[in-house]
C-alpha cells in the first residue's frame, strides 16, 4: 500500500494526477525519476515474468476456496518467501529474485485480493486472515517438513511477515526481513491513506500507460522493474473500457490500524535472526530505537530509493538478503557449521 504523501513532484509536461513521492515509509529526499518521454511507449511495454521466474504455481488450500499465485525459482539453499506490500503483487520481487535465485529458492506469492490469487472474500485483508493466508501457504506448498524459510515482507507484506514469525507456527523458520515499514510513522500517517489514494491516477487507457505513470508520477524508479510488475495490479474495466486497480484499497480501511498496532513489539518478540532495510533513518520509532541499540536487530538504511526498495534497487536489496544468510549461516536445511557454508560467500 502506497503511503500517504508529504511532498508533491510533477513532471513537466505531464498532464493528469500524480501520486506524490515522500510518504512516511520513504525517505523525505528521493531520487530523480527517469527520464521519460510519451512517445516512446514501447520503453513501458510489459515483461513477462518467465523471464525472471522458473514458475507459476497455483497453491490450492485443501477444504477452502482459496488458490493462491506464487513465482518460485532457484533450486539450491534456503527458501526465501516474498510477501509484498498492499496493492503491489509478487512480481514486485521479480527483479531481486533473478539476482538470487543461484543461492536461494525465492518464492514470491500474490497475497488474498492481490495478483493472480483467488479467495472466498478477496476484501478481507485483515492482518489475521492475511497470517492465516501465509501459513497455510507454506503448510500446502512444503508440509511438515519444510526446508529452511527466510519470511521477506514489503510495507504491509512487512507486517504479515512479522505476525507468521510471531506466531512461531512455520516450522524451520530462520529469519526475518522487514522492508521499509515502522509501526511509529505508519500508525501516526493513516489518517491520510484515504486522500492519497483518491489522489492516484485511477484509470488508465492501456498497459503501457499504467507503466508509464507508475514511474513518472507513481511510486517506482525502475522502468524495468514496472514492466514486469506493473500490469498484475491491474484489471480491465469493461464497462470504461480502461485498466483500473486490481486491489480496492479504499475499500479495506477497517483493516488498516491492525496492519502495524503493536508492530514494533511483535517485531523484536519474533525469536529468529532479524534486520529491518530501511529507505531513510528517521523512522525508527521509540520501541524499535531502544531494540536497535541493545543489537536485537540489524538495520541497513538504503540510499538512492524510494518505498519499494526491492523494486528500485533489486541487486543492492538481493545483495543485502544474501548476505543476511550468510552471516547467520543459513543453509537448506537449517544453520549449518562454518565448515559447510563456504558456497554461500559472495
Amino acid at each position: 500500500m502506497e503511503p500517504p504523501p508529504l511532498s508533491s513532484l510533477q513532471e513537466e509536461g505531464e498532464e493528469g494526477p500524480t501520486v506524490e513521492d515522500s510518504s512516511v515509509f520513504s525517505a523525505a529526499v528521493v531520487p530523480p525519476r527517469p527520464a521519460t518521454h510519451s512517445h516512446s511507449l514501447h520503453k513501458y511495454a510489459p515483461l513477462d515474468w518467465s523471464a525472471y521466474f522458473d514458475e507459476e504455481r497455483r497453491v490450492a488450500i485443501p477444504d477452502t476456496d482459496n488458490v493462491f499465485n506464487a513465482y518460485t525459482t532457484g533450486s539450491e539453499g534456503p527458501v526465501v518467501f516474498c510477501l509484498h506490500g498492499g496493492g503491489y503483487s509478487g512480481l514486485s520481487f521479480a527483479l531481486a529474485a533473478s539476482q538470487m535465485k543461484d543461492k536461494a529458492r525465492v518464492v514470491a506469492m500474490d497475497l488474498r485480493g492481490h495478483g493472480k490469487s483467488t479467495t472466498n472474500d478477496d476484501l478481507d485483508l485483515s492482518i489475521e486472515t492475511l497470517t492465516n493466508d501465509v501459513i497455510a501457504v507454506i503448510r500446502t506448498m512444503y508440509g511438515d517438513l519444510p526446508p529452511a524459510i527466510i519470511l521477506v515482507g514489503h510495507s504491509m507484506g512487512g507486517s504479515v511477515a512479522i505476525h507468521v514469525a510471531a506466531r512461531k507456527e512455520i516450522r524451520n523458520l530462520h529469519g526475518l526481513v522487514v522492508v521499509d515499514v515502522v509501526e511509529g510513522t505508519a500508525m501516526a500517517s493513516l489518517v491520510h491513506m484515504q486522500k492519497i489514494l483518491a489522489n492516484r491516477a485511477q484509470h488508465f487507457p492501456s498497459i503501457e500507460k499504467a507503466i508509464e505513470w507508475s514511474v513518472k508520477g507513481g511510486p517506482l524508479r525502475n522502468i524495468e522493474s514496472a514492466r514486469v510488475s506493473i500490469p498484475s495490479t491491474l484489471k480491465y474495466d469493461e464497462s470504461r473500457e480502461c485498466y483500473t486497480y486490481r486491489t480496492p484499497l479504499e475499500q479495506t480501511e477497517k483493516y488498516w490500524k491492525g496492519w502495524y498496532e503493536g508492530l514494533s513489539d511483535k517485531f523484536l518478540s519474533c525469536p529468529v535472526q532479524k534486520i529491518l532495510l530501511l529507505a531513510g533513518t528517521d523512522r525508527l520509532d521509540r520501541a524499535l530505537t531502544i531494540g536497535q541499540m541493545q543489537g536485537k536487530f540489524q538495520m541497513v538504511v538504503i540510499r538512492h530509493t524510494g518505498h519499494a526498495i526491492q523494486e528500485d534497487v533489486p541487486e543492492e536489496f538481493a545483495s543485502h538478503i544474501l548476505k543476511f544468510i550468510s552471516r547467520n549461516k543459513i543453509g537448506p536445511n537449517g544453520v549449518e557449521i562454518p565448515g559447510l557454508i563456504k558456497k554461500w560467500q559472495q
